[in-house]
């Protein structure tokens, strides 16, 4: 697998998987809390863009970690990466929401523990989704290049088609 992403790439990760976060989170927290949706709203979107920050930090140290340890994408591997991400960023949450909604650092927290429940398996479901589409991209891409680089494989495959071969 090929684990060299660029920084475009990074941010096209990071934005994809917080916009699909906020359309689910927005409405969901202003109907379980009972607050307004543009409150609601914007507490989301300032979790979002301290949680994209933290993503493409954390998923450049993660891919570097590979590199150094030489691990597969196994689903222990995305199991820990998940964990991880959602520790690092549970300790930056946890005081903005209580300020926020008003409330205490323990009733943020327990807030945090439900929307850990939730972003875990949503973690976990997108990057494994994230990983297989991109490999399945790059493998179409560079099979785009070889033909590319050797027409006479092209003809071959163009002849093996044609209806005076059948």
């Amino acid at each position: 697998m090929n684990t060299h992403r660029s920084i475009k790439e990074r941010f096209f990760h990071a934005l994809g998987f917080e916009v699909l976060a906020i359309a689910i989170c927005a409405p969901l927290g202003a109907w379980l809390l009972d607050r307004p949706l543009a409150h609601m709203g914007l507490l989301t979107l300032m979790i979002s863009l301290m949680a994209m920050t933290w993503n493409m930090v954390f998923n450049a140290a993660f891919d570097r970690a590979q590199q150094r340890m030489g691990f597969r994408r196994t689903l222990l591997a995305r199991a820990v990466h998940a964990v991880l991400f959602e520790i690092g960023l549970l300790i930056a949450v946890v005081p903005l929401a209580a300020w926020w909604l008003s409330i205490s650092l323990w009733h943020a927290f327990v807030l945090d523990i439900g929307i850990v429940l939730f972003f875990l398996p949503y973690t976990f479901g997108f990057n494994w989704t994230y990983d297989y589409l991109r490999e399945a991209i790059l493998r179409k891409r560079k099979a785009r290049a070889q033909l590319k680089r050797c027409p006479a494989s092209k003809a071959v495959a163009t002849n093996e088609r044609s209806p005076a071969n059948g």
